[in-house]
């Protein structure tokens, strides 16, 4: 009779969600991820994120967080929130960091190549086609209030993702006032954010 830790791993079907269900079992989660998508299935995917990721890399994440941990379920919330954090702490675009990363976590070198790829050339088609209008026709009343209009539709998105992640993120008193004080600390006394998350990781070791 096989052990019941020897039947779980027979429905591993790649290494992949080995390491996916590793993460949410050391934390107590129940969500286990389905199979991994096909390479074609992740492709078309990170190409439809390419496409719809407005509101910067805090709309982008809330996104990724919907479609691969919630829908999806290529990934698993434990997993995925420690994901951000690493890079967070990475120079340079985080959102595409962690597309990138998820992409390899799937399907390895050339899962990462074509997540890295498809987030960034959709929206280089976009800028060029947004500045040329402007460029163009940016004196037309009409086109001068539709752009000014993307302004507080833009600003809503950011603020739903911030609350959608802040909401996976932070589920405990503590974790609510580190992320206060680390707001008051950047945004008020422009403290340097090296050293913000160096505090943060001193109070949480303490």
């Amino acid at each position: 009779m096989h052990s019941p830790s020897r039947q779980a791993g027979k429905n591993v079907s790649s290494p992949s969600k080995g390491i996916l269900t590793a993460q949410a079992s050391r934390q107590g989660e129940s969500i286990t991820p389905e199979a991994p998508p096909t390479f074609g299935e992740a492709a078309r995917f990170w190409l439809k994120l390419g496409f719809i990721g407005f509101g910067g890399p805090t709309a982008q994440i809330a996104i990724m967080q919907t479609e691969l941990v919630d829908r999806r379920r290529w990934i698993d919330g434990y997993h995925f929130l420690q994901a951000l954090n690493y890079c967070m702490l990475l120079p340079g675009p985080e959102a595409m960091q962690l597309a990138t990363y998820v992409g390899w976590l799937l399907h390895r070198i050339p899962g990462g190549l074509v997540a890295g790829a498809f987030f960034v050339i959709p929206s280089i088609f976009i800028l060029l086609g947004l500045s040329y209008v402007y460029v163009a026709f940016g004196s037309l009343p009409w086109i001068a209030a539709l752009f000014s209009g993307l302004k507080p539709a833009v600003l809503a998105v950011v603020a739903n993702a911030t609350i959608r992640i802040g909401g996976k993120a932070l589920r405990h008193p503590a974790k609510y006032t580190i992320a206060a004080a680390s707001f008051v600390a950047l945004f008020f006394f422009k403290i340097p954010f090296p050293a913000v998350i160096a505090a943060a990781a001193v109070e949480r070791g303490s």
